[in-house]
């Protein structure tokens, strides 16, 4: 087998567990809230039309070595998924930088500029260190997902990448563990 098609086999292979992962991730939320749709945030643009930024840290970027669940390279955004039982709920997603964390919420701001504050609950789901949300600090980089009800978010999971890659290069891993 040529090199090449090893590779494509391999990226196959990256994709279908992203696309898998965030079915699944999708699928977890939709059986924990209530369906309440609203609207989506309308669409920003970059600061610079035309200008295509680079992934460059933790959890930037798609299917690549540093993406976070397929979502190729999406900064914010919500969409309505079926609910478990019938009818819809809204799910949003977010990458950027906390700017502050408590037990009770946490706030994230994405590169251009968009800025929310999600509700923690004894549900979320935060895969940082093994202090959990304490681990969380400002200036980290986080995706964060959630449920919308009645304008409100409500994470379901946070996932710290700053604190991943720190704690998988300590054990000698290049870029966090895998």
């Amino acid at each position: 087998m040529k090199l090449s098609q090893k590779r494509w086999r391999l990226l196959g292979t990256v994709a279908a567990v992203a696309v898998t992962t965030t079915a699944g991730g999708v699928a977890w939320a939709t059986s924990n809230a209530d369906p309440t749709p609203s609207p989506s945030a309308s669409p920003t643009s970059p600061a610079t039309p035309g200008q295509q930024q680079k992934p460059d840290g933790p959890g930037r970027g798609g299917f690549g070595p540093r993406g976070e669940f397929g979502l190729g390279g999406a900064l914010h955004g919500e969409f309505v998924v079926p609910k478990d039982g019938g009818g819809y709920q809204t799910v949003a997603t977010q990458r950027g930088e906390v700017t502050a964390v408590s037990k009770e919420s946490i706030t994230v701001k994405s590169a251009d500029g968009y800025s929310r504050t999600y509700t923690l609950t004894e549900d979320t789901l935060v895969n940082a260190a093994r202090d959990g949300i304490d681990d969380v600090k400002t200036g980290n980089t986080v995706t964060v997902t959630a449920v919308v009800t009645d304008g409100k978010a409500t994470a379901s999971s946070v996932n710290d990448g700053t604190v991943r890659d720190a704690a998988g290069q300590k054990w000698g891993f290049k870029h966090g563990p895998r």
